[in-house]
């Protein structure tokens, strides 16, 4: 039986994430000291894993997240099907009152199963999903890399853990997450399923609160 470990992972907090400011994938920003912080802790508690390979977005708050583990001479490659949502017309904005309800109202589109329903100029969950999938089919694609590392982003990662599980994308604001939080997946080759091991998962992170 021939099995894929995933070690899925959000990238570390930038100045954006802690503005509460959107970023998609319009904004190129770079993690904060936190961010950095966040990205050494989780290298010092995952650095004994056998990785074969770690897979990025195509921005670099996800490179920088998994830097430690490159600079070890880890191979890496950047997938842009791993990219964050593109939030359109809203990206590098803090959302004010008017914002907030256009937000309100998107999230309860998606959440009542209109998940074709695209952000203003950017994309929807299908679109994201779709690209999605020539990605995770690149990743699954090398059975020899029996355990990787991926990097990527919030809402994707949400859109991607629906429907990697089955589930519609309507349900994907039940997948929490925080910044370099870990998601871990079993991948079955034989039976073609992903199963969550651990679920947004910041147990690494524990020395940073107590500092």
């Amino acid at each position: 039986m021939t099995q894929k470990t995933i070690y899925l992972i959000r990238h570390g907090e930038t100045d954006y994430n802690r503005r509460g400011i959107v970023q998609g994938s319009g904004v190129d920003s770079d993690l904060n000291d936190m961010g950095r912080a966040q990205a050494q802790a989780f290298f010092q508690a995952y650095q004994h894993v056998p990785f074969s390979k770690i897979y990025i977005s195509g921005l670099k708050r996800t490179y920088q997240t998994a830097e430690p583990f490159i600079e070890l001479g880890l191979p890496y490659e950047k997938l842009t099907g791993l990219n964050e949502i593109s939030w359109g017309t809203m990206e590098g904005k803090a959302p004010g009152n008017l914002d907030n309800e256009y937000y309100r109202k998107l999230i309860e589109a998606w959440e009542s199963g209109n998940t074709t329903q695209s952000t203003d100029e950017g994309e929807s969950p299908e679109q994201v999903a779709t690209r999605q999938r020539e990605a995770i089919n690149v990743i699954l694609s090398h059975p020899e890399e029996e355990i990787v590392l991926v990097a990527m982003h919030g809402r994707a990662m949400r859109i991607l853990l629906c429907w990697i599980t089955e589930l519609p994308l309507a349900k994907m604001d039940q997948f929490e997450h925080s910044n370099l939080c870990l998601y871990k997946l079993q991948y079955d080759y034989d039976s073609a399923v992903f199963t969550i091991e651990l679920a947004n998962d910041t147990a690494h992170l524990l020395s940073l609160a107590m500092a």
